[in-house]
């Protein structure tokens, strides 16, 4: 039997699953055309993990949102929250006020990406000083 990577093709509709036997198989992200790349460069992304991690502690205005990702730009959270909206994993609540008022919180499938980007993200934190380290043996045997 063909592994799911070697028989990764494109459908009519644009979906990337692979197909055996006809028999509909799991994403194959390593597949060019699979549309799961794209959700992973969302998630994974500097902007769009950032986000996700933010937002798993609650609802938050757009700016609320800004401050808390220090760095983002205006433009790149826009986009990043467009992005992850598309995808499922934020939802947006427009209030019909004066001036508008829009809330962004996690989807019951974002919360579930955000809890293992957190474990990700303690993971690296607890690990930085061998990370330094690593850095400073490596620059180390460069500069000679």
């Amino acid at each position: 039997m063909e592994s799911v990577a070697q028989t990764a093709e494109g459908t009519d509709s644009g979906r990337s699953a692979a197909c055996v036997q006809g028999k509909d198989l799991a994403y194959n992200v390593f597949a060019r055309s699979c549309p799961s790349r794209g959700t992973l460069e969302h998630v994974t992304g500097r902007w769009g993990s950032l986000t996700l991690g933010a937002l798993h502690d609650g609802t938050f205005r757009f700016n609320e949102l800004r401050r808390r990702v220090d760095g983002v730009s205006e433009k790149m959270l826009s986009q990043t929250l467009h992005a992850l909206e598309r995808d499922g994993l934020v939802h947006r609540e427009a209030q019909p006020t004066n001036p508008p008022r829009v809330d962004y919180r996690l989807t019951p499938l974002g919360r579930q990406v955000s809890e293992r980007l957190l474990t990700l993200i303690d993971f690296v934190e607890g690990h930085m000083d061998d990370v330094l380290e690593a850095r400073e043996r490596y620059d180390g045997t460069r500069e000679r």
